[in-house]
């Protein structure tokens, strides 16, 4: 895919490794609708910034576990834009809260934005990808999808349920949608993590250091740009998730 005025909706590009991505499509040529659900004066600087790199771009507000609002956002990106050639899953709730502590409004809140939500944009925005010949969704997941998460347990099954989801779609939407995701290791600290903090999960990978933003910007643009690949996920986590078998009684 040839990202020079493309039209790629991000969820929750207003802030952290969400604007980055925006950013980065906006730096690709692409024209970046920046979704955002309360981070209203964010989404305005990230729009502003995007429009400085010479994209055009423009935010949309939208509650992703609210139906209706995840299906008129995705009227509204096509109606500014006329089209819609990318989406970018990024939204995502980030709840901790284990099983006694999951109320069921926490519940539908996240899975209503990882998987409902996206559902909806799906529904309504890959018809048009399929009938122009053309499209890519990249979902952003994480550790949590493919390993049990009992702190973050909506979290966790959400994303699960979610990279089921996309996977469907890749085999349903084919040949002409390409459906990927991507998991990002250590990129973006937390607020309130210590040096201390930082440096235990550096050392949980097996780089030893933490990433950038940037290194999850370019496996996103890699799979938007790349035609041969579809329901496959790439992990962007510096070896995080085998640096456990560096222990000599592992072998």
């Amino acid at each position: 895919m040839n990202l020079q005025g493309k039209v790629a909706l991000v969820t929750g590009g207003a802030v952290r490794l969400g604007r980055a991505i925006a950013l980065g499509l906006a730096a690709a040529g692409a024209r970046v609708a920046v979704h955002y659900h309360r981070s209203a004066d964010a989404a305005r600087e990230t729009v502003a910034e995007a429009r400085r790199l010479g994209a055009e771009s423009a935010a949309f507000q939208a509650d992703l576990s609210d139906l209706e609002e995840a299906a008129a956002l995705a009227r509204a990106v096509e109606g500014r834009f006329g089209r819609t050639d990318i989406i970018v899953h990024g939204a995502s709730p980030f709840i901790r809260a284990a099983l006694a502590d999951t109320t069921p409004e926490i519940w539908r809140q996240v899975l209503g934005v990882l998987v409902d939500g996206f559902f909806v944009l799906a529904r309504e925005l890959a018809p048009g990808m399929v009938r122009r010949g053309e499209g890519a969704v990249v979902v952003i997941l994480d550790r949590g999808t493919f390993d049990p998460w009992p702190a973050f347990l909506a979290h966790s099954v959400g994303k699960s349920a979610l990279w089921a989801l996309a996977r469907n779609l890749a085999v349903e939407l084919a040949p002409t949608v390409r459906v990927n995701g991507v998991v990002p290791g250590p990129v973006l600290a937390p607020p309130g993590y210590t040096e201390e903090d930082r440096a235990r999960i550096a050392e949980g990978t097996l780089l030893g250091r933490w990433g950038d933003p940037q290194d999850v910007v370019d496996a996103v643009l890699f799979l938007l740009r790349a035609d041969y690949i579809t329901g496959e996920v790439l992990f962007v986590d510096g070896g995080e998730r085998w640096a456990h078998r560096r222990r000599p009684e592992d072998g």
